[in-house]
């Protein structure tokens, strides 16, 4: 059932898992605040202003801000910043921005090559034409407008008007698991017990 402790709950447990398996460099834990008497945020310490990631910036300069603000949940080995953020009232989920910003530059990497390049994990993350694209799953009811901002949407890159409908909104669990399982190299599997 969705309410704010389990999905609270399952952002804590997703934190843990990815410490654990060795998938997470940094993180900030999830905090569940009272944004009302009705109205709970699951978020995320440090959490502070989002608009850079939707202004007309580079996109090195919009990771750079929020990886220099630790402003994500989890900061992936490969540098790839995770937020997960919901608004929900009791039982009603009100809105989401689940968001992955991949890294624009491997600096260990730079440093270190030969860390990496041994590791199976690293090897689609190293290769010389992947692309930094930042990707969100939006949850955004109130500013539903017919075709132009579905309530539920993909948007990639940092096009304006790119909102991918989808059908419905997305758990914790379900948008890692997207990105460990269609982002990430297969060795990354563990954290969603796909083999």
């Amino acid at each position: 059932m969705l309410n704010v402790q389990n999905i609270f709950k399952d952002v804590k447990n997703l934190t843990a898992k990815l410490i654990e398996v060795g998938l997470s460099s940094q993180q900030n834990f999830p905090t569940l605040n009272k944004l009302s008497q009705n109205i709970s945020e699951i978020s995320y310490a440090n959490s502070s202003d989002l608009s850079i990631a939707l202004k007309n910036v580079a996109y090195q300069d919009i990771y750079d801000e929020l990886d220099r603000g630790k402003n994500y949940n989890i900061k992936m080995i490969d540098g790839a910043l995770i937020q997960l953020l919901y608004h929900l009232q009791g039982s009603q989920l009100l809105s989401h921005r689940l968001a992955f910003f991949s890294s624009p530059y491997l600096e260990s990497f730079q440093n270190e090559p030969e860390l990496y390049e041994e590791d199976e994990i690293f090897a689609d993350i190293i290769d010389k034409n992947i692309v930094a694209v930042p990707i969100r799953f939006d949850y955004d009811p109130d500013n539903f407008q017919e075709i132009h901002h579905p309530r539920c949407h993909l948007t990639l890159g940092q096009f304006k008007n790119c909102r991918i409908p989808v059908s419905s909104p997305l758990t914790p669990s379900i948008f890692i698991a997207f990105i460990l399982l269609d982002i990430l190299p297969p060795s990354s599997y563990a954290v969603t017990g796909d083999s």
